[in-house]
């Protein structure tokens, strides 16, 4: 197929921006200072921009100051504007636009879900396995239209194979609305309930959904209900409420369809509640009793349920318990035994083997064993240094094939299947990627970065094949570092427009991640926090010394925690920036989490830490991005948010841009673009977002190759 156009091929960095003079450029917005105490029982502080929190999101002042922020950033733009639309149709040029997931079979049906060519959301479709049309089940084209932001979040057909219970949200606050499409007729049923978090469970006779329902101020998950098809919403059954405002709560089946599953988490410990999908009024039965610091999830097969725990193993191992002793772990039997080395993510169970996502030297591998003679395993190869191995759709469990997902920075996301018998392995797919695109032409490499109290942090980096370490190279460094979520080296397409003007593209794997384990996690959260930025700033001066980059051109960019990453990295060490990009940044802490009534707080004391007790309030304060601001010399920043964000509210990152512009001492630009329309996801629409990323390379480039106004 002839590529869409042409892309660069060489690496250096050759780029030219429209002149446009300073009288072109709208000045920043400057917020007025309303002094606001903040009480705590440790003290109280002043906040002079707390009047740009707006919970009911009508304040016509505050609209027009995001407004005149999105004026300020649009003109900004206007100077490099044609990169921008480059960029916007070369990133989108590299996606087949007409695609297909690999069909997966459960029931009597294969499904799958495809693109069309100029359409922004998938269809949802299936195929008789016995012959016949492919059905559609859901077009979110259509439902999307006249909507400036839709998604469909999560969607469960039902055991009968006649209905399709769905979640939609047309906000971006991910508060969802439960639809059940009839699959026979394709008329939506009257059965609607809203304010739902996006899990849902079906039952046996697949007259009855469990939902979650959220708290609507606080946005906590805090209701498990039944509803019965055909019934009203105000008839819903109440089948468990959580009485913990630091659990959060989702629903959902086992993986033979045989329980409903309610499981109530929180950041050190959690419980599974599981009920007979045949009596969906039947009593709730429990796995085992919550217990600070002992976490575990479960998944049943023939008569026996498979617990992956961190009891006496904080990498976790594999155990199995009869249904009939459930409710005592005392019952449980080990069957895969704790590792120092390896960390155990997560396990499929077939009838006759056992599949195993792991962690060990901070890659994701799997390991596969019988259960005939479970001591003995396997691990399925890789040839690269740095990659990513993942379970694909696995939906029934006497499948004699496990699909898995293979990628790494230089191989896009591949579909595979071995047979866990005879370890025949097939390709079932490799994504397409247009424009040109030659593996070959990139090279994938990790590196080990001491950080300043001699941990080595892994770091992944990708750059053409071309490039040269002779510290001229731009970078763009990546990471996040929070809630042992772990940031793999993916296969990116987009990123490829950096590196392919000669920017080396690194993820930084530092602690608050799980890359190499629980203790990765552990040493980056709560009053081990600060390890998270000193870690990230211990990757930027590596790369500099050994030359994979210089040292006036790089860019951090992280979002959400990551964004508070950004946020930290900037007061602690601004001069070894040229920018920094923080997507929607969580960068007022101490305020945010004081407030119980603001959506999340409660159960993210785990992570952070609870104010209201003084030494975690007094390190919190220490690190809170918003509260240290201070008079020096920022580097240019981009600075993202969306007015509906349910996670991290508009107003943080409102507030704390306001406050930069007052105390930086450097003429770099601070800009702020508000998504009027979304969430804390950004835009809804493949398009729309690839759009989001170009503006944002774009950003990066003219930063690296103009001048830098003192």
């Amino acid at each position: 197929m002839k590529p869409l156009m042409t892309f660069f091929v060489c690496s250096s960095l050759s780029l030219s921006f429209a002149a446009v003079s300073a009288q072109d450029v709208l000045q920043p917005p400057v917020a007025e200072q309303r002094p606001h105490t903040v009480s705590s029982p440790h003290g109280d502080r002043i906040d002079p921009y707390y009047w740009l929190r707006d919970d009911t999101r009508s304040s016509a002042e505050v609209i027009d100051y995001l407004e005149q922020e999105n004026a300020y950033y649009q003109s900004y733009k206007s100077s490099y504007s044609a990169l921008v639309e480059e960029l916007t149709e070369e990133i989108i040029g590299r996606i087949q636009q007409d695609d297909s997931s690999v069909p997966y079979t459960m029931g009597d049906y294969s499904y799958s879900t495809r693109y069309e060519t100029g359409k922004e959301y998938p269809i949802y479709v299936r195929t008789p396995l016995a012959g016949g049309d492919e059905e559609i089940m859901l077009d979110v084209n259509e439902l999307a239209e006249g909507k400036d932001y839709f998604q469909v979040a999560n969607w469960r057909v039902s055991p009968d194979q006649q209905k399709l219970a769905y979640m939609e949200d047309t906000t971006g606050r991910r508060q969802y609305t439960l639809r059940v499409k009839d699959l026979s007729t394709g008329e939506l049923l009257a059965d609607t309930l809203s304010g739902l978090s996006a899990s849902i469970a079906w039952s046996a006779d697949s007259q009855h959904l469990f939902v979650v329902e959220n708290d609507p101020v606080t946005l906590l998950s805090t209701k498990v209900f039944r509803h019965q098809l055909g019934q009203d919403a105000e008839q819903r059954a109440l089948v468990y409420e959580e009485q913990d405002n630091s659990f959060f709560m989702g629903v959902g089946n086992t993986r033979d369809q045989r329980y409903v599953v309610i499981g109530v988490s929180s950041t050190v410990s959690n419980e599974y509640w599981v009920l007979d999908a045949t009596t969906p009024q039947g009593e709730l039965q429990l796995i085992a009793p919550r217990q600070r610091d002992f976490k575990y999830s479960a998944d049943h097969i023939d008569g026996r349920w498979v617990i992956n725990t961190d009891w006496e193993a904080p990498n976790y191992r594999l155990m199995v318990v009869e249904h009939e002793k459930l409710g005592d772990r005392n019952h449980w039997q080990e069957l895969v035994a704790h590792d120092e080395q390896v960390f155990i993510q997560s396990f499929i169970a077939f009838k006759d083997h056992l599949a195993i996502n792991e962690r060990s030297d901070g890659l994701r591998r799997i390991r596969l064993l019988s259960w005939e003679d479970p001591k003995q395993s396997h691990y399925l190869a890789s040839d690269e240094p740095s990659f990513v191995m993942g379970f694909s759709v696995n939906p029934e469990q006497d499948s004699e094939w496990l699909r898995y997902s293979y990628t790494s920075l230089t191989t896009p996301n591949s579909i595979y299947e071995v047979h866990l018998g005879t370890g025949e392995r097939r390709l079932l797919k490799e994504d397409e990627v247009l424009g040109g695109f030659d593996k070959n032409d990139y090279v994938t490499a990790r590196v080990w970065v001491p950080a300043a109290d001699g941990v080595k942090i892994p770091v992944s980096l990708l750059y053409r094949k071309d490039f040269k370490r002779d510290g001229t190279a731009p970078l763009y460094q990546f990471a996040y570092g929070s809630y042992g979520i772990s940031m793999d080296p993916f296969f990116r397409s987009a990123v490829l427009s950096l590196v392919d003007r000669g920017v080396v593209y690194a993820i930084a794997h530092i602690r608050g991640g799980q890359e190499m384990g629980r203790h990765w996690y552990e040493d980056g959260k709560l009053l081990n926090k600060t390890n998270t930025f000193d870690d990230y700033i211990a990757v930027t001066d590596y790369l500099v010394t050994e030359k994979y980059a210089a040292a006036d051109k790089v860019v951090g960019m992280g979002g959400s925690a990551g964004g508070l990453l950004m946020g930290a990295v900037a007061n602690q060490a601004p001069e070894k920036y040229r920018g920094l990009i923080a997507h929607v940044p969580f960068v007022d802490v101490v305020t945010t989490m004081l407030d119980e009534s603001l959506p999340l707080t409660t159960n993210e004391y785990d992570e952070w830490g609870n104010p209201n007790e003084k030494a975690y309030y007094d390190y919190m304060l220490s690190y809170s991005p918003y509260d240290q601001v201070s008079k020096q010399a920022y580097p240019a920043m981009l600075i993202t948010t969306g007015f509906h964000d349910s996670q991290v509210q508009y107003f943080e990152p409102a507030k704390w841009i306001a406050k930069l512009r007052t105390h930086t001492t450097s003429k770099q630009p601070l800009l702020m673009r508000t998504n009027m329309e979304a969430g804390h996801g950004g835009r809804s629409g493949r398009f729309a977002r690839m759009a989001e990323i170009a503006e944002e390379y774009a950003f990066v480039l003219q930063l690296v190759t103009e001048p830098k106004a003192e």
